[in-house]
């Protein structure tokens, strides 16, 4: 049994026209995937929005809801919201396709469309690279940022200055 079935959109019953559908996402949803998340306790609202048409299908997700993050400077749990909305195509073809990322394309026999992949990727994509909570002050970020490396420019010294067994090799090969 797949274990990922339980967010299939079934469509092989419905009219052409628009249909909805809801998924409530926690903590059992992203265990279905075998990787490490960098959030606990998400409370995910997720609402599919399917237009049947009779050659393509169009998908609309929303996802609405909150994951807790660690602070990276404080290192305490605070909760960011997530927002994410993305439209996606369903055409039928011979094979799965989904090598292009706005159109995808499924088998002709099929009768539903899995979004299981779809919202983790959309959720994963929504956890901010700098995850600093709302209660950090714009004083301490002034002292990190006063604090941190800063980029060191390389001289043009430094860059033309090469070894002398390089250059020999350079004068053959400009000769060839």
């Amino acid at each position: 049994m797949d274990k990922l079935r339980n967010y299939d959109v079934s469509f092989s019953g419905l009219k052409n026209g628009k249909h909805g559908f809801k998924f409530e996402i926690d903590k059992t949803f992203f265990q279905l995937f075998d990787t490490e998340q960098e959030f606990t306790n998400p409370r995910i609202e997720v609402n599919v929005s399917l237009d049947k048409h009779t050659t393509f299908l169009e998908f609309e997700i929303k996802i609405n809801g909150w994951v807790e993050l660690v602070c990276d400077i404080t290192n305490e749990d605070f909760d960011y919201p997530i927002e994410n909305e993305i439209k996606i195509l369903v055409n039928f073809g011979e094979e799965y396709d989904d090598s292009n990322e706005d159109v995808i394309t499924i088998p002709t026999a099929e009768h539903a469309f899995n979004v299981a992949h779809l919202i983790y990727e959309n959720v994963m994509l929504s956890i901010p690279m700098k995850k600093i909570s709302p209660n950090v002050s714009d004083e301490d970020l002034k002292i990190l940022d006063q604090f941190s490396p800063k980029d060191i420019e390389v001289t043009e010294e430094e860059e033309h200055e090469s070894d002398p067994r390089w250059d020999a090799l350079r004068k053959l090969k400009d000769n060839n």
